[in-house]
């Protein structure tokens, strides 16, 4: 079996691939830290999918789980992490119970991550082309030749220029080296791209240009994308869906175009009404109030009920239905009761 092209990818799907499967399923996920009081819940059951050159946006405070969602789709979890519940289906193909060794052939290969903060993710001293090249020749089998010029391709293709091929990570500006975690994470042509805060501490010029960078090569290669940020207008310049995360659980998910326009869920509705808008009136921008909850002991009803002004006392002590709409938002809230 031959995977579909995408860009320049030729090599084969896993045998156990289903081609009729959607490309990634996320069925009830749940992602639980050990600590000395307990299990932390970061990520407690949460349920997503992502279609072909599709691009999803994970929004949510700090410690809502984005990130924990992420990096639970290949496992890199810190050693306290475990996937406790639910699969991660990539072509019909559960990734939670393979070994470490098993996921090999997935990690770079289907899905690969440009991590937050280059600098830390390089190699101070190796060279940047090698540390791209590296991937092609251990999990593709290619000569050190072949792995060299495929990462000079890479780095021409999302502009860096040639003479700065063999430049160590210190000798390229924070730009730079965001674009050459890109092109690491575009080496082995994988179906699934995940950006964990690719835009991180680099200027408002230099965000414009990776986001345009971002969105080029999706279209160019036919990525699927997953983009974790903080940054509401980084999801509307760029994501076709947006899911928005609470303490650990889903609040909101649908076309970025119907939740940002008219947001159901009341923490999506706080969420945007605290992100500046330039072309609304002027006003003072939304505040919420309260903490998140303890995720080692969550309340047993909505998370976010302490902190919201439209809870009932059914929020307190049940979990929200799951709503789902005509147009594609699905919404965690008692509000809309178990139809829509």
């Amino acid at each position: 079996m031959t995977a579909e092209i995408r860009g320049r990818r030729q090599w084969p799907l896993p045998k156990q691939a289903d081609p009729a499967a959607p490309l990634l399923r996320v069925n009830n996920l749940q992602t639980h830290f050990q600590l000395g009081r307990g299990w932390v819940k970061a990520v407690d059951g949460v349920s997503f999918g992502l279609d072909d050159g599709e691009a999803l946006g994970l929004v949510g405070e700090s410690g809502c789980g984005k990130t924990t969602t992420a990096l639970s789709l290949v496992r890199l979890l810190p050693s306290n992490g475990r996937i406790r519940g639910g699969s991660v289906e990539l072509f019909g193909i559960d990734l939670v119970p393979k070994t470490d060794r098993q996921l090999d052939r997935y990690r770079w290969r289907e899905i690969s991550i440009v991590f937050q903060g280059a600098m830390n993710a390089l190699n101070p001293v190796v060279q940047v082309r090698r540390q791209i090249a590296e991937p092609v020749q251990y999990r593709l089998n290619q000569s050190e030749s072949a792995s060299l010029k495929r990462a000079d391709e890479l780095l021409d293709m999302v502009g860096i220029p040639s003479r700065r091929l063999g430049a160590y990570p210190h000798e390229l500006s924070g730009g730079m080296r965001q674009r050459a975690m890109i092109a690491m994470a575009l080496a082995c042509d994988p179906a699934i791209v995940i950006g964990d805060e690719p835009t991180t501490a680099l200027d408002a010029m230099v965000q414009a240009q990776i986001l345009v960078l971002l969105e080029q090569l999706r279209r160019d290669l036919g990525l699927s994308l997953i983009l974790i940020t903080h940054d509401l207008s980084v999801v509307a310049e760029t994501c076709d869906r947006v899911l928005v995360m609470y303490a650990g659980r889903v609040a909101e998910e649908g076309p970025v175009s119907r939740v940002f326009t008219e947001p159901r869920h009341p923490y999506t509705r706080k969420l945007l009404g605290a992100f500046p808008n330039i072309r609304s009136d002027r006003r003072t921008l939304e505040t919420i109030p309260g903490e998140p909850p303890d995720l080692v002991n969550p309340p047993a009803g909505c998370r976010f009920a302490p902190r919201c002004a439209q809870a009932m006392p059914v929020c307190a002590g049940t979990l929200p239905p799951e709503v789902s709409f005509d147009d594609g938002v699905r919404v965690a809230c008692h509000l809309f009761g178990t139809t829509a």
